[in-house]
């Protein structure tokens, strides 16, 4: 058994480590980095801290516009797979990889096996909720990390070949958060103290366009706690050629390795972010969350009064900076530390239908 992993973000790296792990001595894995992280802070630090082979193929897709950066992945993902010749491609996520690993693989006929399946917030204007749309109508393993996401799929008629395994993620939380805080000097590094201050996370295209992200500046420089802000290359850049000004209470980082990450997270009193699985992250911590997005597929986390959706409006991000606490209860949501070995089993399994 032969498999085609896709990967090419910060997330994607870390959901990918403990499957990598539960496929060894299973079947043979080759990894294709697309380089959509290509700041070593977002991509090479992830394969030394999770232990991870290093990518037989590493294309170059940079910066850009979605269809640029989806249009420069496809020929090198599709030669490899070509040159490979694996019984699946595996895709993971939403990102522009996802889409480009999946449609090069259904082009010449290899089966497609998406982890991450059925999610939806149902926000079409994000080109994320684009994606899983497209990938998971070209997949034939579909991996839900809850039942409300196989619900999605069947609500769209997809009922072949879907399985709830649960959140990979979760996977390498529970294995590699507990080292964070034992060798991660990430606090020392930013000033802070545990329990009092915020985490910022910032990168989505339309948070950091002017007008969207001086709105959250706003709110940001109202806030009295400092806040640590490992920043992502786009937002960086955004800041420059804007000439958007945070206060000094705004610790301004480089981008965190998993390991620091993870240290600075479980020790906030409150993560902002615009990413999904932040969102998680917090709270699998038991950090609550503001979420600079008016929607999220990880609608549990809202539900259980964790998280918090406020958009980019200013007086929305303070008031829920200001009030946001632990919820009533913390139940366990996204698994139970097992997805991985689930969809390991399910790859060596599942004979794929080939042309």
């Amino acid at each position: 058994m032969r498999i085609v992993a896709i990967v090419g973000n910060r997330p994607q790296f870390i959901k990918s480590g403990p499957v990598s792990l539960a496929l060894a001595g299973h079947a043979e894995e080759v990894v294709l980095h697309t380089g959509q992280h290509y700041d070593p802070g977002l991509s090479e630090v992830f394969f030394d801290e999770l232990g991870l082979a290093p990518p037989k193929y590493r294309l170059e897709a940079g910066s850009g516009t979605h269809a640029e950066q989806t249009a420069r992945m496809l020929p090198g993902i599709e030669t490899a797979v070509l040159a490979e010749q694996p019984d699946w491609v595996l895709v993971y996520g939403d990102t522009n990889s996802t889409l480009a690993g999946a449609l090069a693989a259904a082009k010449v006929g290899v089966p497609v096996a998406h982890v991450e399946a059925g999610l939806r917030s149902f926000d079409r204007t994000m080109p994320e909720e684009l994606n899983r749309i497209v990938v998971d109508r070209l997949s034939e393993l579909l991996f839900c990390p809850t039942e409300l996401a196989a619900r999605h799929l069947a609500a769209e008629a997809v009922t072949e070949g879907v399985h709830v395994v649960g959140d990979v993620m979760l996977d390498a939380n529970l294995r590699l958060a507990p080292l964070a805080r034992e060798r991660s000097q990430a606090l020392e590094t930013a000033q802070v103290e545990p329990g009092r201050y915020l985490l910022l996370t910032l990168h989505r295209p339309a948070n950091t366009e002017r007008d969207s992200f001086t709105r959250i500046a706003t709110a940001l420089n109202t806030l009295t706690e400092a806040v640590a802000f490992p920043a992502h290359p786009r937002a960086m850049r955004a800041l420059e050629a804007h000439g958007i000004e945070l206060g000094p209470h705004v610790r301004i980082l480089p981008p965190a390795g998993y390991l620091d990450f993870a240290a600075l997270a479980s020790q906030a009193r409150l993560v902002l972010t615009d990413s999904g699985g932040v969102q998680k992250e917090a709270y699998w911590y038991g950090v609550p969350c503001v979420t600079l997005r008016t929607t999220t597929e990880w609608v549990e986390t809202v539900e259980t009064g964790w998280n918090r959706l406020t958009g980019d409006d200013p007086e929305l991000i303070a008031r829920a900076v200001a009030e946001a606490g632990p919820g009533a209860e913390h139940p366990p949501l996204y698994g139970d530390g097992h997805a991985a070995e689930r969809v390991a089993e399910l790859l060596c399994t599942m004979r794929p239908d080939r042309p």
